[in-house]
């Protein structure tokens, strides 16, 4: 058997074509949905991740701000611009890039935005909207990615046994709880494995769909995994690669060789679910701006 690949990079592109035509449409009714994007420090990774960011808000006709700050920018400093931006009629969705530096609270700093401007999806009302199956919720955007390759990839979650590999706040936890939705992408059974899960092996080979977020490669491999299942990898690994250019070469938390040769349906690294969630992020920006136009009026 050789799996079909889900193309992350593809179906995000369809996305950002829908959200072209949506955003062309609240432009023509006088609303232009905007993000305002922070970033406090000289994290080279955190540059590129927002400069991506604004690149596709600015492709899909989204107002984009980015605001820089200093490495020695102090917590009140950036309290008082998460105010500023709560406050701002032109900005919709707010997004706070971490790492942060050593001097300032992520939790204090995720917890000041306006959880109806948290296109991340990390503030604690969102996350309680999350887990009580308020429609309305700004859920994470990688998760939210997942659900979206499966249902637009033909894998219905609905009366299937999906097993997540992984048990962050950013991914694991709230991926599980989108699964259990009563909505489009959810009636799933869920079952969540972590670092701690006895012989994960047994866990995984019972999963209809499986889905991997730990942060290491090759944690999943051929003999993890029973034939005809789809599996979804999330993670993202720099592994030595001296036939490369760049000295390593990116891939996920699943041995895509092997395991493609058993699964029905896979997603490569890079291409799969990186993609998808910055499509996300436009999509919740997007919705956002709708709901607080409502709100408004």
């Amino acid at each position: 058997m050789s799996a079909r690949i889900i193309s992350g990079k593809e179906i995000a592109r369809t996305i950002r074509d829908e959200l072209n035509e949506q955003v062309a449409e609240l432009a023509g009714e006088g609303l232009v949905p905007g993000l305002a994007t922070v970033l406090a420090g000289e994290d080279p990774a955190s540059r590129l991740y927002v400069g991506m960011k604004n690149k596709a808000a600015a492709a899909a006709g989204i107002h984009s701000r980015q605001v820089t700050l200093s490495d020695s920018t102090s917590e009140a400093e950036l309290l008082a611009l998460i105010d500023e931006l709560n406050a701002d009629p032109e900005i919709h969705g707010i997004l706070v890039q971490l790492p942060l530096p050593r001097q300032i609270d992520e939790a204090k700093v995720l917890l000041a935005i306006d959880p109806d401007k948290d296109v991340d999806g990390f503030h604690p009302v969102n996350v309680g909207r999350l887990a009580t199956g308020d429609p309305n919720v700004l859920a994470p955007c990688t998760p939210r990615g997942v659900i979206e390759m499966l249902v637009r990839s033909g894998v219905d979650p609905a009366g299937k046994h999906v097993v997540v590999v992984g048990r962050s706040n950013i991914v694991g936890k709230p991926m599980a709880l989108l699964l259990l939705r009563r909505a489009p992408g959810g009636n799933a059974t869920v079952s969540v494995a972590h670092s701690r899960t006895a012989d994960l092996g047994a866990l995984t080979r019972t999963a209809d769909i499986l889905i991997v977020a730990v942060g290491w490669p090759n944690t999943i491999t051929r003999d993890m995994v029973k034939p005809g299942v789809t599996v979804i990898d999330v993670g993202t690994n720099r592994v030595d690669d001296p036939t490369r250019e760049r000295g390593y070469r990116v891939v996920g938390d699943v041995d895509f060789e092997g395991v493609s040769e058993v699964a029905a349906a896979i997603t490569p690294v890079p291409g799969g679910v990186g993609p998808m969630t910055i499509a996300m992020l436009l999509a919740n920006t997007v919705e956002a701006a709708i709901r607080q136009r409502g709100r408004a009026g």
